[in-house]
């Protein structure tokens, strides 16, 4: 079985310039942890992810070593932090040179990748076109689908 078989092609997409914001609003209302960024003819420059938005809320290692034990964090200076974000545009946070697969790789092969990744979802890609998305439930699903079957 293919990437293409299992992968989702009706996907939310953002761009360079879209303010963090909008993106931070669809990742709460579609349950979106990762968002492809594309430009023109679907061309695929970078991923946002939850992660872009939250890691610049807790204190790196760096700092906890310099400091010494990380001072405790309190709501309101999350806050602060989370409006600094939002008032960013996915160009400022975007992940570059993003890792993808194809859509005629092995799904298993792709699930590896994804797992030596620690990806939960990867892009799907022609080129340096968008074409889809795969995450571990899309592959998750398809090996059910077929052990079903096989049991039947």
């Amino acid at each position: 079985m293919m990437v293409e078989d299992v992968m989702t092609t009706s996907l939310k997409t953002v761009t360079p310039d879209t303010p963090m914001s909008e993106v931070v609003t669809m990742m709460c209302l579609f349950r979106l942890s990762g968002i492809p960024v594309v430009e023109d003819d679907n061309k695929l420059v970078g991923m946002i992810a939850e992660r872009d938005v939250l890691d610049p809320l807790f204190p790196t290692l760096e700092d906890m070593l310099d400091g010494g034990a990380a001072p405790a964090m309190d709501l309101e200076t999350a806050l602060d932090k989370y409006n600094s974000v939002t008032g960013k545009t996915v160009n400022d946070l975007m992940t570059r040179n993003v890792i993808t697969v194809s859509p005629d790789m092995p799904i298993l092969k792709a699930a590896a990748r994804m797992v030596g990744k620690r990806f939960r979802r990867i892009p799907v890609a022609v080129g340096d076109r968008l074409v889809g998305m795969l995450s571990l439930g899309d592959v998750h699903k398809a090996l059910y689908r077929e052990h079903a079957k096989k049991k039947l």
